[in-house]
């Protein structure tokens, strides 16, 4: 028997379904708490989940899939996007922040959130990002992802009108070493209102794109 005490009311209470931090959990009790979402009949979603973990989870629990590039585990059939056109664009300024980007793409995929990424457009190429520029401009909420020094969100935040959501990613040399550079310019930032949240968390990204856009679902699909 897990011992975790769920939040099946979560979805009810926010609109979120139950996330369980996988990384310093054992398969074991990943197997046990993905039986009781099987039991109650709910999607979950587990982050930070290595391979071979997640290999034993899907050996023992059907309806479990390991997703590779967000190191996250599903269970339960993921929602059809909803009909609200153009709903969170991703940005990253590189490819090496794609496992992040993956996560924050999948946490909104299971609450039917259209997603569209635009990977490798930092601001060491402005051009990417400009050219980019009409593409962003349909979406209703920005995640921008970015290691280094960080600075793709202050560049895209000073150019769209939208919510821009930063997550610095721990990518970098010598002092961006594990995001901390990054972080520190994202709070730093000259551009109003841009929110920041911790490093690689893009899980919390996207439920604050969420939360963003809940007065827009409820107007999209229900005139």
């Amino acid at each position: 028997m897990s011992e975790a005490r769920l939040d099946f009311q979560r979805r009810q209470r926010l609109g979120m379904v139950e996330a369980i931090w996988g990384q310093h959990k054992t398969a074991d009790q990943i197997i046990a708490i993905l039986r009781r979402f099987q039991d109650a009949d709910e999607l979950a979603l587990v982050t930070r989940v290595q391979p071979s973990k997640a290999a034993e989870v899907i050996a023992e629990v059907d309806g479990a899939l390991h997703h590779p590039e967000s190191a996250c585990l599903s269970f339960g059939a993921l929602p059809a996007p909803l009909p609200i056109g153009a709903g969170v664009a991703i940005v990253s300024g590189g490819s090496s922040d794609r496992v992040v980007v993956a996560e924050a793409s999948l946490a909104l995929r299971c609450h039917g959130i259209p997603v569209d990424e635009v990977m490798d457009v930092g601001v060491a190429g402005l051009h990417r990002l400009m050219d980019a520029l009409p593409r962003l401009r349909s979406a209703r909420v920005l995640i921008a992802c970015a290691g280094m020094e960080g600075a793709l969100p202050t560049v895209l935040a000073g150019l769209v009108p939208q919510p821009v959501i930063a997550v610095p990613v721990s990518v970098g040399y010598g002092v961006s070493e594990g995001g901390r550079a990054a972080l520190d310019g994202m709070l730093a930032s000259c551009a109003p209102g841009l929110m920041v949240v911790n490093i690689d968390n893009g899980y919390g990204a996207a439920m604050a794109a969420l939360r963003i856009l809940r007065g827009d679902l409820e107007k999209l699909l229900d005139p």
